[in-house]
């Protein structure tokens, strides 16, 4: 809703500032928006791979949308760390073999519904644990390799932010070429009366117009939200990276929650009451997991 608000106020005052012109050339604007983002998918579609593109176009949405992931996750995310870590350290990582192994097929995993929706989340969780278990004598390798794994995906997701970037940067050099295109097309019929003159030179300029407006009023500010979104819902992996590796240090459950936790931001912070709770269904088996949205 922020977003949109911000959208809505840059558009109003901006295209609301060019209709108070009234130089008449508002006729020729779905022309021209036509062919600078008909222009400007083609240089996203030309310049990325599919997924890529397809992951950038996606990002417009997910700019608008809220924080991915609430209060409540991070304290089911807590909750599944500790019940993993709590039966690891009572009888070892074989005990949690299965969960790992296939954490859609685990119960313990499928009760936090929001959680195991996210593939890559469930792969640091079910990957960190099983990295300790191949080299137990030294988990500072296990840590590694699991943030090597998260880099790894923030560089990916990041490749759409990037596609974004490059996309509000040609929009100017595309509005320009629309206004060339304009003043060709007003060259053409140089013999006509000035006012036919006028207004088609003005036409040609509002491609330039368009094309820094769309550029920096809403391109841009928009693949700077996403390129947020993608370290806002990280987060939650490095969360459990953190969790993870305190259990690889060899702390206790409790403790390394409260490692954990001390990573978010303190709005984002589960209470410590709730937290309580929540680890003791846990050691019951009980669903105290959020449902699904």
């Amino acid at each position: 809703m922020f977003q949109f608000i911000g959208l809505l106020l840059v558009i109003v005052l901006v295209l609301g500032a060019l209709v108070s012109v009234g130089t008449g050339i508002m006729s020729a604007l779905p022309f021209e928006l036509m062919l600078i983002c008909g222009a400007a998918l083609g240089t996203l579609l030309l310049g990325n791979s599919q997924a890529t593109a397809r992951s950038a176009l996606a990002g417009l949405g997910t700019a608008f949308r809220g924080e991915k992931w609430s209060k409540q996750d991070y304290n089911d995310l807590l909750s599944l760390c500790y019940g993993l870590s709590r039966d690891a350290r009572r009888g070892g990582l074989v005990s949690i073999e299965k969960d790992i192994e296939a954490p859609y097929a685990s119960k313990r995993f499928t009760r936090y519904t929001r959680l195991v929706k996210d593939t890559s989340l469930v792969s640091t969780i079910s990957d960190g644990f099983r990295f300790l278990g191949l080299d137990l004598s030294d988990p500072s390798r296990a840590e590694d390799a699991l943030r090597q794994a998260i880099d790894a995906e923030r560089e990916q997701r990041h490749r759409a932010a990037s596609a974004l970037y490059t996309v509000a940067d040609a929009l100017p050099a595309l509005g320009i070429v629309a206004a060339v295109i304009g003043i060709i097309r007003a060259m053409a019929v140089i013999d006509q009366s000035p006012d036919i003159i006028g207004a088609m030179m003005a036409s040609a300029l509002l491609g330039t117009f368009l094309g820094v407006f769309l550029a920096y009023g809403v391109v841009g500010p928009i693949a700077n939200r996403f390129s947020q979104s993608i370290d806002d819902d990280l987060l939650i992996n490095e969360v459990a990276a953190s969790f993870i590796s305190a259990h690889g240090r060899g702390l206790p459950a409790r403790a390394s929650a409260e490692i954990a936790r001390a990573v978010l931001p303190a709005h984002l912070q589960p209470d410590l009451d709730s937290l309580s709770h929540s680890f003791q269904a846990e050691r019951f088996g009980r669903d105290n997991s959020s449902r699904a949205a």
